[in-house]
């Protein structure tokens, strides 16, 4: 019964929201467009707000960032992440765009899990590897929500032993939080019943001038690190821990996305661009500033701080123009950047890199903080 009373709970709470007048989101979203009930599970639009007047919409399905309203030089708001403007759109083009990834952010070489002994195969739906929990991660399941209040929202799953091949019975929470000084603080946590790896991350996709119509190719990036881990042509980290001196990856200094995308380089051919993992210096130090990110033309900025070793820098070098995300935008390539911080890819098979293993008893916890400025 309990399956039959949680669909009519979510139907009573669609009907509820069909009687009355749904207020638009300060980013054009109507909350209606997110209801809908997906394998039992109620989903709705939940809206964060701070007394600077930043906004941020977010979705239980896949635990999205959906439009995250920042003010720009001149105090105008802008939504700076990529995506969609109602619920269908999420459910059947396949996307990342700002979800909550579990159980395993970024890829596992050939799905291929070694577990205490024992060799898993996990989905290979990413040139042979496993990419973001396979073809069916939590990006693509319905999130337990609750509002705690105008500025927290708590989100929690329920992933069961041998969900898309991983082990173990995992309950995981992702608590987001807007602070009053403009910074959307993410916090993961997850508990297991036997052996398992975690790697959680959130992907949203910025666009820091508020208009996808632009390239973040004038971006200014620094990143603080002096090292990364190297990929091949399936984009699989290779074991290498390379510096940075000398390469088209040293943002080390401030540096525009573009400037050296044009450069012969067998990193920039293997990743397509920027697609790798920038080894921190601040090795999980969330007081120190381990990336920033300007737009020259909003004049948004953004930093990132995290507990995570590592962070996945994507120029949005697989967007093609085939993809129509909100106000009918077309999504072409380079429309954003993401800055997924994380473990490295494939730890589980690179003994050199930092573990992964969840074991029962211990707790995973993970914290990265994007806090938002503005520069003249």
């Amino acid at each position: 019964m309990k399956p039959l009373f949680s669909t009519l709970l979510a139907a009573a709470l669609l009907c509820g929201g069909c009687s009355q007048r749904t207020a638009i989101t300060q980013s054009g979203l109507n909350a209606d467009d997110f209801l809908a009930v997906i394998d039992g599970k109620p989903v709705a639009l939940y809206t964060l707000s701070n007394d600077s007047g930043m906004e941020v919409c977010i979705t239980n399905f896949g635990g999205r960032i959906v439009s995250l309203m920042v003010p720009d030089r001149t105090g105008t708001l802008r939504d700076v992440v990529l995506g969609f403007d109602n619920i269908e759109d999420y459910r059947t083009i396949p996307s990342d765009f700002g979800a909550s990834i579990g159980r395993y952010a970024n890829r596992i070489a050939g799905g291929r899990l070694p577990i205490e002994g024992d060799t898993l195969q996990l989905p290979q739906n990413n040139f042979g590897h496993c990419l973001h929990g396979g073809p069916n991660g939590w990006q693509y399941k319905v999130y337990d929500a609750d509002q705690l209040d105008r500025k927290t929202l708590v989100l929690v799953m329920h992933s069961p032993d041998g969900d898309e091949g991983f082990p173990g019975n995992v309950e995981a929470k992702v608590t987001y939080t807007l602070t009053d000084d403009n910074a959307l603080v993410i916090a993961y946590e997850a508990t297991t019943d036997a052996p398992t790896v975690i790697n959680m991350t959130n992907h949203s996709y910025f666009n820091l001038s508020g208009n996808p119509h632009r390239t973040i190719l004038d971006h200014i990036l620094t990143v603080d690190a002096d090292s990364y881990t190297p990929v091949d042509s399936t984009y699989m980290t290779t074991g290498e821990i390379a510096p940075v001196e000398g390469t088209p990856m040293d943002f080390r200094t401030p540096a525009a996305i573009g400037a050296r995308l044009h450069i012969d380089d067998e990193q920039l051919a293997n990743g397509n661009g920027y697609d790798h993992n920038w080894v921190l210096a601040a090795a999980g130090d969330a007081e120190r500033e381990a990336v920033r990110l300007v737009s020259p033309e909003s004049g948004i900025g953004l930093t990132v701080r995290t507990t995570e070793p590592g962070i996945q820098i994507y120029s949005g070098n697989f967007l093609d123009g085939t993809v129509k995300g909100k106000n009918d935008i077309v999504y072409n390539s380079r429309a954003a950047v993401c800055l997924e911080t994380q473990h490295y890819p494939d730890s589980p098979n690179k003994p050199n890199f930092p573990s992964t293993l969840l074991r029962p008893g211990e707790k995973y916890e993970s914290l990265c903080i994007y806090t938002f400025f503005t520069e003249q």
